[in-house]
C-alpha cells in the first residue's frame, strides 16, 4: 500500500474544477485561506486529483482568493482567525464534513501526482487501528527545492480520521500541529509540496511574525491538547522534546548561532547554494 512504519508573481489563473474526477477516496479536504490568490488554484487543482469534497474556510481575503476558489468547485465558508489552530479545530467541529478521513493543506502546498494516487489505494482499505497517514513535504524557495539542512524530509500529520485529531492550540501558533488521538499512525512514501510565490521580502516579514508568535506561545503556557515530549514518539514529539531538553537549555543567544551551524554545515545546507 506504499506504506512506511523575489518578486511577486501574477496571480494563478483558475484552476479546474474539483469535481473533473468523479471516482474518489472517502475523503474531505480542508484549506485555510487568507489574500492566496498567487497559490489557492494550484493547491485546489492538485486536490482535483483526489475528485473528493473540499471546502475552503476563508478568513476575510480582500483579493481574489475566494472568486478562484468558487471557480474551482470548492465549498467557500467565511469564519474570523483568531488563530490558526483555532481556525482549523473550529472548521473540524463545525463544517459539514462527509469523508471518513480528512486532508489539511495550506494554500502554498500542493499534493504531488504521486502522493494523489498513494492516497487513493491507501485510504480504499486502510487497517482499522490506523488514525492518521504522516505525509512528507518538499519546501521550495525562491524557485528551488530545499533538500539539505534538515528541510527534507518534513514529517506532518495531514491525513486523518474524522474526530480523530485535533489541532494543538498554542498561542497565536502560525503553523498548528496535529494531535492524534485514537488509533496509530502510518507513513505515506510520497509527498506535498510547498511552493511560496509571495517574494522574499514577505517570507521575511511571516517568518518575523513566526518568531513573535513562537515567543507569545512560551509566555502563554501548555495548550489544553499538547504534543507530548518523547525521544520514541511522533516526528512532532521527538521535535518538542528535544526544543524542550537541548535547545531551550542552551543560552539565549548562544543556541540560534549554534542551530545555524548545525543546519549549514552539519546538516549540509550549504549545498543548496544561495537559496
Amino acid at each position: 500500500m506504499g506504506l512506511l512504519s523575489q518578486s511577486v508573481q501574477k496571480p494563478a489563473e483558475i484552476a479546474h474544477p474539483l469535481s473533473e474526477s468523479n471516482v474518489g477516496p472517502d475523503l474531505t479536504a480542508v484549506v485555510l485561506t487568507y489574500n492566496e490568490e498567487l497559490h489557492v488554484s494550484a493547491c485546489l487543482k492538485s486536490i482535483g486529483q483526489l475528485g473528493c469534497e473540499v471546502f475552503v474556510v476563508d478568513s476575510g481575503s480582500t483579493d481574489r482568493t475566494v472568486e478562484i476558489a468558487e471557480a474551482a468547485g470548492a465549498q467557500v465558508v467565511h469564519h474570523p482567525l483568531q488563530s490558526h489552530a483555532h481556525q482549523l479545530n473550529w472548521a473540524l467541529d463545525h463544517l459539514p464534513v462527509k469523508g471518513k478521513w480528512v486532508l489539511r493543506l495550506d494554500a502554498d502546498e500542493r499534493l504531488t501526482p504521486e502522493l494523489a494516487r498513494e492516497l487513493q489505494t491507501v485510504l480504499q482499505s486502510p487497517s482499522d487501528d490506523i488514525g492518521g497517514f504522516y505525509l512528507k513535504r518538499r519546501v521550495h524557495f525562491m524557485g528551488r527545492w530545499i533538500r539539505h539542512g534538515g528541510y527534507y524530509p518534513i514529517w506532518l500529520l495531514r491525513v486523518w480520521r474524522r474526530d480523530s485529531a485535533t489541532a494543538e492550540e498554542r498561542h497565536l501558533d502560525p503553523h498548528p500541529h496535529m494531535i492524534l488521538l485514537r488509533g496509530q499512525a502510518a507513513f505515506l512514501r510520497n509527498d506535498i509540496e510547498e511552493h511560496n510565490d509571495k517574494g522574499l521580502f514577505d517570507w521575511v516579514r511571516k517568518h518575523n511574525e513566526y518568531a513573535i508568535a513562537e515567543a507569545e506561545a512560551q509566555i502563554a503556557g501548555p495548550p489544553r491538547h499538547e504534543i507530548s515530549a518523547s525521544l520514541s514518539g511522533s516526528p512532532d514529539s521527538r521535535k518538542r522534546w528535544l526544543r524542550k531538553n537541548l535547545y531551550n537549555r542552551v543560552p539565549l543567544f548562544t543556541r540560534a548561532f549554534l542551530y545555524f551551524l548545525y543546519r549549514y554545515f552539519i546538516r549540509f545546507g550549504f549545498l543548496d547554494g544561495k537559496e
